[in-house]
């Protein structure tokens, strides 16, 4: 197994509601219509959601703002509104608990403003690459409507890989970034890694306004 662990999404809205969902709060493991099922069926079938790790009732403007400001040492995070859709590829070293439960709360709670059904992705790979649609390691599948948001065990997922293909190349172009700095690291301050973390093409500068 990994020791680096991912969630991606990409759900359709509008950027006035993308801005409404910054400041909804993570809403109670019960928004999600079967939370006890996270890893039913996939990699991890057997395992417990630990939901009791979510922090329930922070806004995602808070929780990301906080997570960019540290550079990119425990997590590296892209979050946009682009193309008329929330996107984000958010990768962990280490199965940070917290992070993880909080985050497919608020990517739950983001349904009430999505246009159409939309798939958030959890799985472990170390170099932090999606993987094919077939891969037998998925970790979870949460998937997200208006109406209802529930963890599901079938599903095609060749359509949404493809989709987030463009959020994960940014992901990359991020990861290249940190990693030069990470050369010249000598010669900069922590403050540098978070400025590049927070740059407007990897973080929507609605998150920090």
């Amino acid at each position: 197994m990994s020791d680096s662990f991912l969630l991606a999404t990409r759900i359709r809205m509008t950027r006035a509601d993308f801005e409404r969902w910054l400041d909804t709060p993570a809403p109670d493991p019960s928004a999600i219509a079967n939370p006890e099922a996270m890893y039913h069926g996939w990699f991890w079938d057997g395992k417990q959601a630990d939901w009791q790790y979510a922090d329930v009732g922070r806004t995602p403007r808070e929780f990301f703002a906080d997570t960019l400001e540290g550079g990119g040492h425990a997590s590296t995070y892209v979050v946009l509104h682009r193309d008329g859709a929330l996107e984000a590829y958010l990768m962990h070293f280490g199965f940070i608990d917290s992070n993880v439960y909080t985050a497919l709360l608020m990517f739950a709670a983001a349904g009430r403003f999505s246009s159409e059904p939309s798939t958030v992705l959890f799985w472990a790979e170390t170099s932090g690459s999606l993987c094919d649609a077939e891969w037998p390691g998925w970790l979870a599948v949460l998937a997200v409507g208006a109406k209802e948001s529930r963890f599901i065990a079938e599903i095609d997922l060749t359509s949404v890989v493809a989709d987030l293909r463009p959020a994960e190349a940014r992901f990359f172009d991020l990861i290249g970034r940190l990693a030069e700095a990470e050369e010249s690291s000598e010669n900069l301050s922590e403050s540098y890694f978070s400025e590049i973390a927070r740059d407007p093409l990897f973080a929507d500068p609605a998150i920090f306004a």
